[in-house]
């Protein structure tokens, strides 16, 4: 039996009506991306499931894409995205990576053992803001900890009007306090490392055993993968939810504003700084030093904001470059092509 959802179950909004024509209201099939493969992804429409296989013709597609379908479901376009996550590719690869699109809120993850780190939070919170989402962060396990109101009230510390929650996986009744996000029509991304209890949430939100968990390692709390692929899952509220692969490493690129707005208390006080290219360590005048001798900001969140700011500065350099080397070839092949043809109809 072929299951048939909505659009608006499939988080389809105005924002994507809104951008199509009269003709293409009447011709072509709205299609969401919720699973990716080698060759080709997997679609959810209104008339079931269907695969489209990729064409050299077709954009990079991510999960959480919209693209509308001619009648023998095949590709004719991809809408504009509302929100788009991307981080520079993991290793020494100078590229783009695309994370998921079309989100609404996002649910931080993480564990409260080894794990912990207000410094991913941050970094997580940056990627977050830059995409034009919505983050909560949810700290799980709180059976292994002594104290979850204590890290509960450092992450809170971060930012007064952050939403943190405090969640066990496997309490069906302790997980009901994320259903507000999880409404019909809206999509949200669950974003950790390994082992904290991504599938495990994702699992109760679902309702159902949809991703394998494993424990994590008692040694140091490093999870193993469960997850090896970003997908969506269709929730009983009428909600979307992405999943995605645990991320070690997950290196900022163009995330400026993201970073900005991430930390906004030293972003404020970098504007009052006597020099506007201040590195806020020793320059006199410094806004930023002289609110961390004032103890109106710490040591800890200062020097993950001046690390963050070096690494995407370094990284979208990087990827300004390469797209200029990409620029370059194309505009040399269109005209070693153009050369070539005038060649042939002169002979």
């Amino acid at each position: 039996m072929t299951t048939v959802y909505s659009l608006s179950q499939l988080g389809w909004s105005p924002f994507f009506q809104q951008q199509l024509t009269l003709d293409e209201c009447c011709q072509y099939q709205p299609a969401r991306v919720f699973a990716q493969h080698r060759s080709y992804v997997e679609l959810y429409t209104d008339q079931g499931v269907q695969r489209l296989f990729y064409t050299p013709a077709m954009p990079p597609l991510t999960v959480g894409d919209w693209v509308l379908l001619n009648d023998d479901a095949t590709f004719y376009r991809a809408l504009e995205r509302l929100s788009c996550f991307s981080r520079k590719a993991s290793g020494s690869k100078v590229s783009e990576q695309l994370i998921a699109s079309n989100i609404d809120t996002v649910f931080i993850i993480t564990s409260l053992n080894q794990d912990f780190s207000l410094n991913r939070i941050e970094r997580y919170l940056a990627l977050i803001k830059e995409a034009g989402a919505d983050a909560v962060v949810v700290l799980t396990k709180p059976d292994l900890c002594d104290d979850p109101a204590g890290y509960r009230q450092q992450v809170q510390a971060i930012d007064p009007l952050l939403m943190v929650e405090v969640v066990n996986g496997l309490d069906a009744d302790s997980v009901k306090v994320l259903l507000p996000w999880c409404r019909a029509g809206n999509s949200v991304a669950v974003l950790g490392s390994s082992g904290v209890g991504k599938s495990t949430l994702v699992n109760a939100l679902s309702g159902q055993a949809a991703q394998l968990t494993a424990e994590a390692r008692e040694t140091d709390a490093k999870g193993r993968h469960t997850t090896t692929s970003r997908t969506l899952h269709l929730l009983p509220g009428g909600g979307v939810l992405l999943d995605t692969p645990g991320m070690r490493e997950l290196q900022l690129a163009d995330c400026e504003a993201g970073l900005a707005e991430a930390f906004a208390d030293i972003s404020a006080l970098a504007k009052q700084c006597r020099y506007s290219d201040c590195q806020h360590n020793s320059e006199p005048g410094c806004a930023v030093q002289a609110a961390l001798s004032r103890s109106q900001i710490d040591q800890r969140r200062l020097s993950n904001y001046l690390k963050l700011m070096r690494e995407q500065a370094y990284n979208s350099a990087s990827l300004a470059e390469k797209r200029d080397k990409d620029r370059a070839l194309g505009r040399f092949y269109r005209s070693v092509k153009k050369e070539s043809r005038k060649y042939k109809k002169g002979r």
